[in-house]
């Protein structure tokens, strides 16, 4: 019997749930979600972000796209890369995050070569062999089906493209771990409470956390949706991992 339920944060529930349940979350911090992630990382999201746009390899010209973009930070970060030659779909599934981003990139006066689409990572209403790059980054531990969003991830890329995914990961050492322990579950929900009036969903976060597949296991899942020369790259000692794979 086919077992159709998934994990929301540490619960379980019906798998056709689940995306319903994430896109919740996002609508109520959307507004504060930009503030949050410095304080919830003492702005060291920022360097990750870059760390990854440069295994990313992306060059003027490429098309890119950035699946979960949310408000924004990773397309602006290629755009910069890529120029008005190339192009970068921002995509989100959820509305209010991809208005909030579409909204800060034209008052930052960005609007050429970028393209806006609500859409789901499971299925991508793109044709095959189009972009050089897809890049999700603190996105993937959201997605119900992990495996059908990596095989179609694969199939939109150009033969020799490549896919980004920068996510929370496996700390490493035990001492880091407590720690972090710490930090995720009483004070992040704390956080969350006082500046986004949201202790919930901040909670989810940290739960989805660790729910999320180890750097090894998600590496081997890349491996079977058909992605060659997997590797990936710890940062802050696993708290992020980027991992890369290409279309060949």
């Amino acid at each position: 019997m086919t077992d159709n339920t998934t994990h929301f944060g540490f619960r379980k529930v019906a798998s056709e749930d689940k995306a319903g349940l994430v896109r919740a979350v996002f609508d109520s911090v959307a507004g504060k979600y930009d503030i949050m992630n410095d304080l919830m990382s003492l702005g060291i999201h920022r360097i990750w972000k870059r760390l990854a746009l440069q295994l990313s390899h992306v060059r003027p010209g490429e098309q890119v796209l950035d699946l979960a973009g949310g408000t924004g930070d990773m397309t602006r970060l290629f755009h910069e890369r890529v120029g008005t030659q190339g192009q970068v779909v921002l995509s989100d599934i959820n509305a209010e995050m991809l208005r909030r981003g579409r909204d800060r990139l034209l008052d930052e006066g960005i609007a050429e070569g970028i393209r806006y689409a609500r859409i789901d990572a499971e299925a991508l209403p793109f044709r095959d062999n189009q972009f050089d790059c897809v890049c999700i980054a603190f996105g993937l531990r959201n997605v119900t089906h992990k495996e059908q969003a990596l095989k179609a991830m694969y199939r939109v890329l150009k033969p020799g493209g490549r896919v980004i995914i920068l996510e929370f990961s496996e700390v490493k050492g035990e001492l880091l771990k407590k720690t972090y322990d710490l930090y995720s579950f009483k004070v992040l929900p704390l956080i969350g409470k006082l500046v986004a009036n949201d202790e919930d969903s901040y909670r989810y976060l940290a739960e989805s956390i660790r729910m999320h597949p180890d750097q090894e296991t998600l590496r081997q899942m890349m491996q079977v949706a058909g992605f060659e020369r997997t590797e990936y790259f710890n940062f802050t000692q696993g708290v992020v991992a980027v991992h890369r794979g290409y279309k060949v």
